[in-house]
């Protein structure tokens, strides 16, 4: 489990997190959601620890993040942002293949090798896997540093905006496999969403953000529900079931 506790978070005297507490239980995909501005990045990266907290505290597992060593967390927990650039020509499987360096330090045995095969197959990239990243669209460029984060194999996966760049085919895709790695192999992932008919149907559960704090938080069938949406956007989105799935209209005049 994660436990956010009273974690605020200011940048240049403006608060972009304030006073937040969490949950965030195991073997689930929790989705945080809201408007642009409200936080959820910058909590998934204090999470994750790639950025401080001016106070409060985030716990993994009943250990708090300041006592582990780098090398430690990164087996435990792993994070994509939403931008990615490195400046270095690389091949997918070279990339997929740094998901490797805390447990090898660069020296790759070949059990890291089976990690990153696996994870490669796992993206469907086994086509492209030496191709330079250079060479790739928007789309594939993602679904590879996906695949890196899934050959570091932690029990914690963090994604911010894992969409972008993706045409809906790939992005049902990368849900489906999100949800399939929780099904399969126990993760559990937090993702920061826009979409929220994604985050509707493919979510356990939804943290909604707005304005630097935490206004709404449960399982998805909960938070789905037009009051509470208009809580969060301030408008109204009318609600349609379709089969077992709740999908929002929020594109009508």
């Amino acid at each position: 489990m994660i436990e956010v506790q009273h974690v605020n978070k200011q940048y240049g005297g403006q608060t972009v997190v304030e006073t937040t507490s969490l949950a965030i239980p195991k073997g689930k995909i929790t989705s945080f959601i809201g408007p642009n501005g409200a936080g959820k990045s910058t909590l998934l990266s204090m999470i994750s620890r790639l950025i401080g907290m001016d106070s409060g505290k985030v716990l993994i597992d009943g250990q708090e993040i300041s006592a582990y060593k780098s090398n430690d967390l990164a087996k435990k927990i792993s994070i994509l942002k939403q931008s990615n650039q490195i400046n270095v020509r690389l091949t997918v499987r070279e990339l997929v293949s740094f998901g490797r360096f805390p447990y090898s330090q660069g020296r790759l045995t070949k059990e890291d090798w089976r990690y990153v095969d696996e994870a490669i197959e796992y993206m469907k990239l086994r086509d492209i896997e030496y191709k330079h990243l250079d060479q790739l669209s928007g789309g594939q460029c993602q679904r590879a540093f996906i695949a890196m984060v899934i050959a570091q194999d932690t029990d914690y996966i963090l994604l911010d905006e894992p969409l972008n760049n993706l045409d809906m085919k790939h992005s049902v895709d990368i849900m489906k496999l999100l949800k399939d790695l929780v099904a399969k192999f126990g993760k559990t992932i937090i993702i920061v969403i826009h979409d929220i008919n994604f985050a509707s149907v493919y979510s356990d559960r939804i943290v909604a953000l707005k304005n630097g704090r935490i206004i709404k938080e449960g399982p998805t069938e909960d938070i789905i529900q037009t009051p509470v949406l208009k809580e969060i956007y301030d408008m109204d989105i009318p609600i349609q079931q379709i089969g077992d799935q709740k999908i929002c209209v929020y594109f009508k005049g």
